[in-house]
């Protein structure tokens, strides 16, 4: 039995998770959390539920089918809270542990590192261990507190840090509450898309821009055991840089669901650049959503997640590099305007246009609003890619852009053949640039791909190996592999965005070169296709991590 007065005016015991865009999968959960020499118990609803009850099934929200799921009726360790106006009382199931000998700790703060007040510019959090936050659902039309985070101010840097269990999200560059916090559950009176359009308005109204907002740098830091997020963010992810993180074990308890779930989660990267990050044993790697534009994802490493690499109602440019994407669900692309060059893939991939929902485009390294635009599907350019298919596995490779057209000027003259306006700009598929890229066991290429390598009843045994400290790729390819070389690919060759109308460069407006590989190594003009240079025929075990 706990005083409230321990936990101030915020008790996590009290607290549900809720918000916009949260789905729970059967009860009610709180902010709290209960751990035992550092692992985190599941929360039970009833005290009757501590001692374990057996159950066969639940759903999986992600594919919808029923299978059997960690849950709180399978585990031994479990808590239960009661609060009433003066006291928490907290029960728990040790399994045998004496918690007077063993190290038990329960959470009371929302926040480990947090500024009250927005615009406090420039800090730098180095070198810590935090963990054990209580922080609250974070949808992009909300209030974003991470266990760390920026709370809508410029130029931190976050670097050298142990951060783990988030009861939610660890990272935080996102939003605050004035533009917009959960009116969706609250008010219940407009979709949340309309909210999330209205946020973006009002940001800008209250000076959203790159002079006072975003330019974070996220480095170096390890990120694991969080129910939601390991870094999330809308609108004050702008400008910024993530790089070198190792994220792991995020939303894989499954307590509760929802839609903004993943281990990197940022609405509006405007050039921010995701690079040489580790990211495995998530629920989802990376969900960029809205407004992707200027932004670069590359030479990542992606492994054992549920899925790898979500792109959403987005019209570019975005570019997708050098990355291995190798879990079996590999990228889920619902936008338009990306450019994916020299990465691996080997699992499945999904493209779907979506035309009942218009979004923000900006004016190029910006945050001034352009447009609006539905996503049509197409305009997206794929060169130099390896493309792995898996036994009973469909939807790898770049088929499933059958009978779009292939060049601007042709799209130009399918839209004018009958005399409409809108209507016309729906029926006709944009323009895609498909070439030179390799698809294997049972991968498909584009019917109108020229120059490609198509060995579908080859195997390439492709894996990644977890050491620990170091990892390892593991891939077999074709004596006909290295027949097929790649050039390298620029502004010069990257065909402008056409929604957008803008092109492929670096967020200071200079030419982009993408002439180094996943491992840095320079890429030279006809080398190997794929994310790495040293690539050959046979055998090939290389050094990732």
């Amino acid at each position: 039995m706990i005083p409230n007065t321990l936990f101030g005016g915020f008790n996590p015991y009290a607290e549900q998770v809720f918000g916009d865009w949260f789905v729970t999968i059967e009860e009610t959960k709180h902010l709290g959390d209960v751990y035992l020499n550092g692992m985190s118990f599941y929360e039970v609803s009833r005290f009757d539920q501590l001692n374990p009850v057996q159950r066969t099934e639940a759903r999986d929200f992600w594919t919808n089918e029923m299978v059997l799921l960690p849950n709180p009726k399978q585990t031994t360790y479990v808590w239960f809270a009661e609060v009433d106006d003066d006291h928490t009382t907290i029960y728990a199931n040790f399994q045998g542990a004496d918690p007077t000998k063993e190290f038990v700790e329960i959470n009371v703060r929302r926040s480990c590192f947090y500024p009250e007040e927005t615009g406090m510019d420039y800090i730098t959090v180095r070198g810590f261990e935090m963990a054990h936050a209580a922080t609250p659902w974070a949808p992009p039309t909300a209030d974003q507190p991470g266990l760390v985070g920026t709370n809508w101010s410029k130029g931190w840097i976050i670097e050298n840090n142990i951060i783990h269990d988030a009861k939610c999200s660890a990272v935080s560059i996102g939003k605050e509450a004035s533009t917009g916090n959960n009116y969706r559950s609250i008010r219940k009176d407009k979709p949340g898309y309309q909210y999330q359009l209205e946020s973006v308005f009002t940001a800008e109204r209250q000076g959203w821009s790159k002079e006072r907002i975003g330019s974070h740098m996220i480095r170096y830091n390890t990120i694991y055991d969080c129910g939601q997020n390991a870094i999330v963010g809308h609108l004050g992810c702008i400008f910024s840089e993530i790089h070198h993180n190792h994220i792991y074990n995020i939303a894989i308890k499954r307590e509760f669901w929802g839609h903004e779930i993943a281990g990197i989660k940022l609405h509006a990267p405007i050039d921010v650049h995701i690079h040489h990050n580790r990211i495995h044993d998530c629920t989802l790697g990376v969900w960029l959503d809205w407004q992707i534009q200027g932004t670069r994802i590359s030479k990542n490493l992606f492994y054992r997640n549920h899925r790898d690499l979500f792109l959403e109602v987005s019209h570019g440019p975005c570019i997708v590099d050098h990355n291995i994407l190798s879990s079996e669900y590999a990228l889920e692309n619902v936008s338009q305007g990306g450019a994916y060059i020299n990465n691996l893939i080997g699992g499945k991939m999904i493209h779907r246009k979506v035309l009942n929902r218009s979004t923000q485009y900006h004016l190029p390294h910006s945050t001034k609003i352009a447009g609006f635009s539905l996503i049509y599907g197409g305009d997206d350019r794929f060169y130099n890619n390896i493309f792995i298919g898996r036994d009973g596995l469909r939807g790898v490779g770049t088929s499933h852009f059958k009978n779009y057209t292939t060049s601007l000027e042709e799209y130009i003259e399918n839209v004018h053949k009958l005399h409409g306006d809108l209507e016309e700009f729906e029926l006709v598929e944009q323009p895609v640039y498909i070439n030179n890229n390799a698809y294997f066991n049972g991968a498909e290429p584009f019917e109108r791909e020229n120059e490609k390598l198509v060995e579908q009843s080859f195997n390439p045994n492709f894996s990644i190996i977890d050491q620990g400290d170091e990892g390892f790729l593991s891939i077999e390819l074709p004596e006909s592999f290295e027949t097929l070389l790649g050039e390298v690919h620029s502004t010069a060759t990257l065909p402008r965005v056409r929604i957008v109308d803008a092109e492929f460069e670096n967020p200071d407006g200079s030419d982009l070169i993408l002439d180094t590989d996943y491992l840095d190594e320079l890429r030279v003009e006809r080398s190997a296709i794929g994310p790495m240079t040293n690539l050959k025929k046979g055998k090939n075990y290389i050094k990732v991590w």
